[in-house]
Formats: C-alpha cells, sequence, structure tokens
C-alpha cells in the first residue's frame, strides 16, 4: 500500500472513530450526520441534498404546438451545514450550491467565480424574543421564496416569484416576535443589506436595500414550521393561518430586477441608479389535508428607462427596470395515502413600458410523499398563455432526495 493510499484509511479511520463516539441516533430525513460536542460548545448538523428533474415543453407556433423539447437536469445539488457555536443562542448555517443553475451569474462584481455560497449567515438570539442575523441569506420576502425548495408543493416555484421575489443578500437582519394573548403571534422582521443580490465581492454599487415584514398569525403557530412549508404534511387539527406585508426598497438600484438581472451600465462605464420598490401580500392557510397559499406582488422604480448622463438618451442596451405586478394563488389537498393533487394559477402584468406582454399560467400537479419532503416523486403540467394567446405546455416530472 502506498503512502496516499495509507493516509487515506487513516484519515477515514479517524473520521469515523470520531462520529462513531459523538453521533446521536438519528434517521433518514434528519441530516447525514448530527454531532455535538461533549462539552456542548458546538453542535453541527449535515445534510446533503438534490434534484432531478425532467421537463417537455411544447411551443405554439400559431398553427399547432410543434415538436417536443426534452431536458432533463440536476436542477439544485446542495450541501447544507448548520448547528450552533458556542451557545444554543448563537445558531449558524451554511449552504453551498452545486449545480449549474446554482452557481451560475459569474460577473465582474464577483471575481468573475462560481457562486457556490448560498447561505453564509449567524442567528444570534441576544434578548428574550429578538435575534440578530448577520451574513448572507434570504431576505424577509414573500413566502414562496422564503420556503425552502427542498419544501415544495408543485415542481417549482411561479412566475410571480421567478419576476419579483427579493432572494438572497448580504447584511444584517433584526428578527422579533410577540405574543398578542394566548394565541395570537406578531411576528416583525428588518433588514439592511447591500441590494445587489448574494456573492457579490467588489463593493457596494448603488445604494442600500431595506425589508421589513409584518407577519400575524391568529390562531397561533403551525406544526414543524408549516407556515413556511408547502402541502399539509403535518395536517393541522385546527384552521392555521399567516397573513403578511412585505417592503422592500432598493435605493438607488442598478440591476433591472433590484436584486438580480443585468447591471444597467452607460456607455461611458458608469451606473444607471433608480429608487426600486417592491411590495408583497400573501397568506398561509392549512386544515387537515387542505392547504393554500396565495400572493399578489408589485413593483415600481422612479424611473425606469435607464439613460445617460443626460437624462433623455437611453442605454447603449436599453436597460429596463422590470415593474408590474403579479396574482399567485396555489392550493393542495394531502390525502390519507400521502399522495397530493395541487393546482396554481399565476398572472403577470408587466407595466406597458417595459414592452413585455401579460402572462397567464395554469398548473395541476400530482405527488407522492414517501418520508415528507425529504422523498417525493413529483409531476405537473402548466399551460402557458400570453397576452391571452396560446404559448406552451410544459410537463415536468422529477424526485427529491433530502438526507
Amino acid at each position: 500500500m502506498n503512502t496516499k493510499h495509507t493516509l487515506t484509511g487513516i484519515f477515514l479511520l479517524a473520521v469515523t472513530s470520531l462520529f462513531a463516539q459523538e453521533i446521536s441516533d438519528t434517521s433518514f430525513g434528519k441530516g447525514l450526520i448530527n454531532f455535538t460536542a461533549k462539552d456542548s460548545s458546538f453542535s453541527i448538523k449535515f445534510a446533503p441534498r438534490f434534484q432531478m428533474r425532467s421537463v417537455s415543453s411544447w411551443d405554439y407556433d400559431g398553427d399547432k404546438y410543434g415538436s417536443p423539447e426534452h431536458n432533463i437536469l440536476i436542477r439544485r445539488a446542495r450541501l447544507k451545514f448548520d448547528g450552533y457555536a458556542y451557545s444554543p443562542k448563537l445558531r449558524y448555517k451554511i449552504e453551498l450550491g452545486l449545480s449549474n443553475r446554482d452557481i451560475s451569474g459569474a460577473s465582474q462584481f464577483n471575481r468573475n467565480t462560481p457562486r457556490y455560497i448560498l447561505d453564509a449567515v449567524i442567528m444570534w438570539n441576544f434578548a428574550g424574543n429578538w435575534e440578530l442575523w448577520a451574513g448572507q441569506t434570504k431576505l424577509p420576502g414573500n413566502v414562496e421564496r422564503v420556503v425552502s425548495s427542498g419544501d415544495l408543493q408543485l415542481i417549482d416555484r411561479s412566475l410571480l416569484n421567478s419576476r419579483f421575489n427579493i432572494d438572497r443578500d448580504i447584511g444584517i437582519q433584526i428578527r422579533h416576535r410577540t405574543q398578542l394573548g394566548d394565541r395570537f403571534l406578531m411576528r416583525e422582521k428588518f433588514s439592511l443589506s447591500q441590494g445587489e443580490g448574494r456573492n457579490v465581492t467588489e463593493g457596494n454599487e448603488g445604494g442600500l436595500q431595506y425589508t421589513g415584514r409584518l407577519e400575524l398569525l391568529p390562531f397561533g403557530t403551525f406544526q414543524s414550521k408549516g407556515d413556511y412549508t408547502q402541502s399539509a404534511i403535518k395536517r393541522e387539527s385546527s384552521p392555521k393561518l399567516m397573513a403578511a406585508f412585505t417592503y422592500n426598497l432598493n435605493q438607488n438600484g442598478v440591476r433591472e430586477r433590484s436584486f438580480a438581472g443585468d447591471y444597467m451600465f452607460r456607455s461611458d462605464g458608469s451606473l444607471y441608479e433608480t429608487d426600486i420598490t417592491t411590495l408583497f401580500a400573501d397568506i398561509m392557510f392549512k386544515y387537515k389535508g387542505l392547504s393554500f397559499m396565495g400572493e399578489y406582488a408589485k413593483r415600481t422604480a422612479d424611473e425606469p428607462v435607464a439613460t445617460e448622463l443626460d437624462g433623455i438618451t437611453p442605454t447603449p442596451e436599453e436597460h429596463i427596470v422590470l415593474t408590474g405586478k403579479a396574482l399567485n394563488l396555489q392550493a393542495g389537498y394531502m390525502f390519507e395515502s400521502n399522495y397530493e393533487i395541487a393546482g396554481r394559477f399565476t398572472s403577470v402584468d408587466y407595466e406597458a413600458i417595459t414592452g413585455a406582454l401579460p402572462l397567464r399560467q395554469y398548473t395541476l400537479g400530482f405527488n407522492k410523499f414517501i418520508v415528507g419532503h425529504k422523498l417525493k416523486v413529483q409531476s405537473d403540467v402548466s399551460y402557458t398563455s400570453r397576452d391571452g394567446n396560446e404559448d406552451n405546455i410544459t410537463f415536468r416530472l422529477g424526485f427529491d432526495l433530502h438526507f
């Protein structure tokens, strides 16, 4: 046996021995590794996951639907680490993305490197019901976006989310919860962030981004954080509701979709800046096998058309901030056999200045949950119309595997 193989064997033996002594009992879906130090000074849970997708799409050519286009891909492949450090009051989360969709988006603002880091955040419960978050993570935006991609009811998120969400950013958040009476819970979330999305390394362009979210739970908390998990995985014995409102201001935003999209460059290399505001109102409701989610989104900009320094001439790429509004309604019913049928309607109406046509999408899905969201098979079919005309039919089939 050569030196390389000897060292590898020693390393594997040491790791196996270490975790054999310290890992607590666990099961599938609870994390691949759960480790707590003997002196309880830190803990770590390691939970890899991936999602595979098969997509078949038919475009309408004005006379009939053409030949299908097929695509099979690893939609997401991620490594998640979380736990606490020093004290259970100081938690952390690190999530890395490995799929092409996760790491794409290299630009001069991240030194033209892959964007592996999704989350790198600490969460400090510094007093009572107060928490301070610092690092890169999801902003407190629309409920659909904050729901993990591993806990979705349909194959992927809606058109509302893809056009108007505010996603991840680097900064700080303050979170607080207030108990009003025996059951009524109110949660307040505030964020101050850089305003250009995740993995930006080359300084802050434009201004900062301010986000505030208020959540009202009049009937108390959901089981197993079900307000941020789609489908009725846990059957609520009494009705549960979360109603929430979010306000987001990206001051002097420099990208077409606020946190994402193309940077709005002028011909002299400088960036066009304008204040961009995004509003969300959403609800999550669950009772027994029934689940319902509704969302409304609206984005405006002070001056949506990017211009040169003269304030008149459009920029070379004719950049326009993607403004408009959207509605997303989604419901499902979970049978005792853990089969589910789900439906979604989404409408997107852009402001006329964008030149984009309105969209309507209808989706019907069928799911089989084997171990909740940790191991499931999903399928859905969507019909999309653009400006009232036939446009596309898409069928998707996929599975999720989450340790």
